[in-house]
């Protein structure tokens, strides 16, 4: 059983879209997304220093126009989606829940809504690593600051206040480490609530059908039977923590065996490869992992007595 991930913001490196731009009809592809956004994908994709793509406006809308973009030259047909934050967006895409103009519209939106919410006050994100789950969390609350995101796999990151986050520099739960993240403000958390005002007007305006396949939310890592919960769902999360642990939990549950990542991947391969020991995994970094990537859908869509012989 396949799950086609796509990743978070902070996966974008400079010129990443670059060789993926070398296939055929991926140009023309971008453009569409670039018009849809009102961004110029391509340069940013391809010319953008790493400051330039780390702007929410612009790193937003090109990590999911490279999931989807990725996505479309794998041609794959996978038992389920999911997304890390932003990335569900992209599932959402690929589950058929938006169509790709949509998705380009509403992540847009999302990136400049969650800009501004991010201007009013200095906030920030930092990943603690390792440690005791509960202990973490209890440790976050005591200083005031959200577990923004439980990615399981030993890592947990935190979001609040750059003063909060300062605090937890200099007294760190026991047993981890603590690493600040490049991203501009505290997502998912209550300082991103005027950005769920701004895309809660949007979500009227988008034409929404039922998932085609398994969507896994990051809400709580349960599959989403309805279009209108989906948007409902990516609407309410740029508020609230994302648990991609849970999403790995359900994977588990469901007899995942390979696990790819559109675009620029590797982030949740790396959780999985921690989180889910057994799982197949590959990251889609350049259009060269194509070939492998369709080399291990063929192997775990065939019947095990057939690879058996």
């Amino acid at each position: 059983m396949l799950v086609l991930v796509a990743p978070g913001q902070g996966a974008q490196t400079p010129g990443f879209l670059a060789p993926w731009l070398e296939l055929p009809g991926a140009a023309d592809q971008l453009a569409e997304y670039s018009a849809a956004a009102g961004l110029d994908l391509a340069r940013y994709g391809t010319k953008a220093d790493a400051d330039e793509i780390r702007d929410t406006k612009v790193a937003q809308p090109l990590l999911v126009a490279a999931g989807l973009l990725t996505a479309t030259a794998l041609n794959a047909a996978p038992a389920a989606v999911a997304g890390h934050s932003v990335g569900e967006i992209t599932a959402a895409a690929l589950a058929g829940v938006l169509d790709p103009t949509d998705a380009m519209t509403f992540v847009a939106a999302r990136g400049r809504a969650m800009a501004d919410a991010a201007a009013v006050t200095e906030t920030g994100m930092s990943a603690v690593l390792g440690g005791d789950p509960d202990a973490v969390v209890a440790h976050l609350a005591g200083l005031g600051l959200t577990p923004a995101n439980i990615n399981g796999g030993g890592q947990i990151v935190a979001a609040g206040t750059m003063e909060q986050l300062a605090a937890l520099a200099a007294d760190k739960p026991e047993g981890t480490r603590v690493m600040p993240l490049k991203v501009a403000g505290a997502f998912h958390t209550a300082h991103m609530a005027p950005a769920v005002a701004t895309l809660e007007a949007l979500a009227p305006r988008l034409s929404v059908a039922d998932p085609r396949l398994p969507y896994v939310s990051n809400a709580d890592g349960q599959t989403v039977d309805t279009g209108a919960e989906v948007v409902r769902r990516l609407v309410a999360q740029v508020s609230n923590p994302v648990r991609w642990d849970l999403c790995m939990e359900t994977f588990k549950q469901r007899g995942v065996t390979a696990i790819i990542e559109v675009a620029p991947g590797g982030t949740l391969v790396g959780l999985a490869k921690r989180a889910l020991p057994g799982v197949r995994t590959l990251a889609l970094k350049r259009p060269d992992d194509l070939e492998a990537a369709r080399a291990l859908i063929a192997d775990v869509s065939e019947p095990a007595e057939d690879r058996a012989e």
